[in-house]
């Protein structure tokens, strides 16, 4: 039997990166822990484009354009939703994991899924470097690891 696994070298990988400014106090965060993933796994941010949008919202329809130009081996989608009093948390929310599960499936380039779906401004926090890791990291290491497995299949 042959196992086939993404090893985590960037090494020569091009990355595009879509960053929703939306809870921006939060996304920094994620958006410099994404970068500093790609350096410490032999990338140049060099080889970071980074595409700023209004929100969770607008990460989809950037990230297909991203995926589908050629240019890039990974889409990084950064942001963070975060629930209030109304139901516009299931709608954002919803509609950019969807959107960006069908760039990926469209178009063959993995995209990484960073967008923070959070109950509150505290888990945000957790999420984005204190207690819960980084989620900004997290999803750059799949990304890596899922373009190094394409290569191999």
């Amino acid at each position: 039997m042959n196992i086939i696994e993404g090893h985590l070298t960037a090494q020569g990988m091009k990355i595009g990166m879509v960053v929703g400014r939306w809870n921006g106090f939060i996304v920094d965060s994620l958006v410099k822990a994404a970068i500093d993933t790609v350096i410490r796994h032999g990338g140049s941010a060099d080889n970071i484009d980074q595409v700023m949008v209004p929100g969770a919202f607008e990460i989809p329809l950037v990230a297909q354009k991203m995926a589908a130009s050629g240019k890039y081996d990974a889409v990084v989608a950064l942001g963070a939703v975060i629930r209030g009093g109304t139901p516009h948390f299931e709608y954002v929310a919803g509609e950019c994991v969807k959107g960006l599960g069908q760039v990926q499936l469209q178009t063959g380039v993995p995209v990484a899924f960073g967008v923070l779906t959070v109950d509150s401004i505290e888990q945000a926090i957790e999420r984005a470097g204190t207690k819960a890791g980084n989620k900004g990291e997290e999803c750059t290491l799949a990304a890596i690891e899922m373009v190094n497995v394409l290569k191999q299949i």
